[in-house]
Protein backbone atom coordinates (compact mmCIF):
# COMPACT_ATOMS: atom_id res chain seq x y z
CA UNK A 1 0.00 0.00 0.00
CA UNK A 2 2.63 2.55 1.10
CA UNK A 3 4.73 1.48 -2.59
CA UNK A 4 1.67 2.20 -4.38
CA UNK A 5 0.91 5.70 -3.23
CA UNK A 6 4.33 6.54 -3.89
CA UNK A 7 4.34 5.21 -7.31
CA UNK A 8 1.01 7.44 -7.47
CA UNK A 9 2.92 10.26 -6.19
CA UNK A 10 5.76 9.80 -8.61
CA UNK A 11 3.48 9.53 -11.71
CA UNK A 12 1.35 12.88 -10.31
CA UNK A 13 4.68 14.50 -9.79
CA UNK A 14 6.30 13.56 -13.49
CA UNK A 15 3.13 14.52 -15.12
CA UNK A 16 2.41 18.04 -12.97
CA UNK A 17 5.98 19.47 -12.79
CA UNK A 18 6.54 21.26 -16.44
CA UNK A 19 2.64 22.74 -15.77
CA UNK A 20 3.84 23.61 -12.13
CA UNK A 21 7.42 25.25 -13.60
CA UNK A 22 5.73 27.18 -16.29
CA UNK A 23 3.08 28.96 -13.62
CA UNK A 24 6.54 29.51 -11.33
CA UNK A 25 8.53 30.93 -13.92
CA UNK A 26 5.45 33.49 -14.72
CA UNK A 27 4.89 34.50 -11.08
CA UNK A 28 8.59 35.01 -10.56
CA UNK A 29 8.87 37.20 -13.98
CA UNK A 30 11.37 34.36 -15.60
CA UNK A 31 13.52 33.83 -12.94
CA UNK A 32 14.18 30.60 -13.63
CA UNK A 33 16.02 29.46 -10.91
CA UNK A 34 13.70 30.79 -8.07
CA UNK A 35 10.84 28.73 -10.08
CA UNK A 36 12.43 25.69 -10.21
CA UNK A 37 12.64 26.33 -6.02
CA UNK A 38 9.45 27.34 -5.89
CA UNK A 39 8.63 23.84 -7.90
CA UNK A 40 10.57 21.82 -5.39
CA UNK A 41 8.82 23.10 -2.52
CA UNK A 42 5.61 22.72 -4.05
CA UNK A 43 6.31 19.11 -4.67
CA UNK A 44 7.92 18.58 -1.64
CA UNK A 45 4.93 20.41 0.56
CA UNK A 46 2.93 17.47 -1.32
CA UNK A 47 4.99 14.55 -0.72
CA UNK A 48 4.07 15.26 3.03
CA UNK A 49 0.54 15.31 2.57
CA UNK A 50 0.21 13.11 -0.31
CA UNK A 51 -2.52 10.76 1.53
CA UNK A 52 -4.58 13.32 2.01
CA UNK A 53 -4.05 15.32 -1.02
CA UNK A 54 -4.39 11.91 -3.27
CA UNK A 55 -8.09 11.75 -2.02
CA UNK A 56 -8.70 16.06 -3.12
CA UNK A 57 -11.21 15.71 -5.93
CA UNK A 58 -8.68 18.39 -8.14
CA UNK A 59 -4.89 17.61 -6.75
CA UNK A 60 -3.65 19.70 -9.72
CA UNK A 61 -5.88 22.82 -8.74
CA UNK A 62 -4.19 21.75 -5.18
CA UNK A 63 -0.47 21.74 -6.37
CA UNK A 64 -1.17 25.30 -8.21
CA UNK A 65 -2.54 26.57 -5.08
CA UNK A 66 0.40 25.70 -3.02
CA UNK A 67 2.53 27.03 -5.29
CA UNK A 68 0.89 30.54 -5.71
CA UNK A 69 1.15 30.39 -1.95
CA UNK A 70 4.64 29.27 -1.96
CA UNK A 71 5.57 31.71 -4.24
CA UNK A 72 3.52 34.58 -1.88
CA UNK A 73 5.60 33.72 1.23
CA UNK A 74 8.73 33.87 -0.54
CA UNK A 75 7.57 37.16 -1.77
CA UNK A 76 7.20 37.93 1.68
CA UNK A 77 10.44 37.09 3.17
CA UNK A 78 12.76 38.30 0.55
CA UNK A 79 14.25 41.59 2.29
CA UNK A 80 15.08 42.69 -0.58
CA UNK A 81 14.15 42.33 -4.39
CA UNK A 82 17.43 43.38 -6.31
CA UNK A 83 19.55 40.74 -7.43
CA UNK A 84 23.45 41.46 -7.93
CA UNK A 85 25.22 40.75 -11.46
CA UNK A 86 28.46 41.33 -13.28
CA UNK A 87 27.08 39.44 -16.99
CA UNK A 88 24.62 41.11 -18.76
CA UNK A 89 22.16 38.78 -20.19
CA UNK A 90 23.03 37.08 -23.72
CA UNK A 91 20.42 38.22 -26.74
CA UNK A 92 18.72 35.57 -28.22
CA UNK A 93 20.56 34.98 -32.01
CA UNK A 94 17.51 36.23 -33.93
CA UNK A 95 17.47 33.81 -37.14
CA UNK A 96 16.65 31.04 -33.84
CA UNK A 97 14.66 32.66 -31.77
CA UNK A 98 10.98 32.32 -32.29
CA UNK A 99 8.38 34.92 -33.89
CA UNK A 100 7.03 35.79 -30.32
CA UNK A 101 9.92 36.07 -28.72
CA UNK A 102 10.48 40.10 -27.70
CA UNK A 103 6.55 39.90 -26.90
CA UNK A 104 7.59 37.33 -24.88
CA UNK A 105 9.95 39.01 -23.06
CA UNK A 106 8.39 42.39 -22.85
CA UNK A 107 5.07 40.79 -21.58
CA UNK A 108 7.28 38.94 -19.20
CA UNK A 109 9.59 41.71 -18.24
CA UNK A 110 6.19 43.89 -17.19
CA UNK A 111 5.11 40.96 -15.13
CA UNK A 112 7.59 41.32 -12.70
CA UNK A 113 7.52 44.83 -12.24
CA UNK A 114 3.92 44.17 -10.64
CA UNK A 115 4.17 43.41 -6.72
CA UNK A 116 3.93 40.41 -5.91
CA UNK A 117 -0.02 39.79 -5.48
CA UNK A 118 -0.63 41.97 -8.54
CA UNK A 119 1.11 39.06 -10.90
CA UNK A 120 -0.13 36.42 -8.80
CA UNK A 121 -3.67 37.43 -9.87
CA UNK A 122 -2.88 38.11 -13.51
CA UNK A 123 -0.81 34.72 -13.64
CA UNK A 124 -3.87 32.58 -12.02
CA UNK A 125 -6.71 34.48 -13.71
CA UNK A 126 -4.96 34.75 -17.17
CA UNK A 127 -2.35 32.25 -17.63
CA UNK A 128 -3.96 29.29 -15.40
CA UNK A 129 -7.43 30.55 -16.86
CA UNK A 130 -9.11 30.81 -13.13
CA UNK A 131 -12.36 31.91 -12.09
CA UNK A 132 -12.36 34.82 -9.48
CA UNK A 133 -13.72 32.45 -6.43
CA UNK A 134 -10.63 30.30 -7.66
CA UNK A 135 -8.47 32.94 -7.71
CA UNK A 136 -9.40 34.03 -4.14
CA UNK A 137 -8.83 30.93 -2.62
CA UNK A 138 -5.84 30.46 -4.01
CA UNK A 139 -4.34 33.36 -2.43
CA UNK A 140 -6.16 33.40 0.97
CA UNK A 141 -8.35 36.49 -0.15
CA UNK A 142 -11.80 37.51 -0.68
CA UNK A 143 -13.42 37.54 -4.52
CA UNK A 144 -13.60 41.54 -3.82
CA UNK A 145 -10.06 42.07 -3.24
CA UNK A 146 -9.00 39.63 -6.40
CA UNK A 147 -11.07 41.68 -8.52
CA UNK A 148 -9.71 44.90 -7.52
CA UNK A 149 -6.45 43.43 -7.17
CA UNK A 150 -7.00 42.33 -10.95
CA UNK A 151 -8.12 45.69 -12.05
CA UNK A 152 -5.13 47.23 -10.86
CA UNK A 153 -3.10 44.86 -12.30
CA UNK A 154 -4.38 44.80 -15.37
CA UNK A 155 -4.43 48.98 -15.81
CA UNK A 156 -0.68 49.08 -14.05
CA UNK A 157 0.27 46.23 -17.32
CA UNK A 158 -1.36 48.63 -20.16
CA UNK A 159 0.67 51.79 -18.32
CA UNK A 160 3.67 49.50 -18.41
CA UNK A 161 3.36 48.09 -21.95
CA UNK A 162 2.31 51.47 -23.49
CA UNK A 163 3.26 50.99 -27.07
CA UNK A 164 6.08 48.14 -26.38
CA UNK A 165 3.04 45.37 -26.98
CA UNK A 166 2.31 46.99 -30.37
CA UNK A 167 5.79 47.03 -31.36
CA UNK A 168 6.58 43.50 -31.08
CA UNK A 169 2.60 42.06 -32.06
CA UNK A 170 2.50 40.08 -35.34
CA UNK A 171 0.69 42.06 -37.88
Amino acid sequence: MRQTRADDYAEFAAARAGHLYRSACLLTAGDTHLAEDLVQETLGRLYVSWRRVSRVGNPAGYAQTVLTRVFLTHQRRRSSTERATDVLPDLPDPRTADADTPLRLTLVEALGRLPAKDRAVVVLRYWEDRSIEETAEAMNASSAAVRTRCVRALAQLRVLLGDALSEHAAP
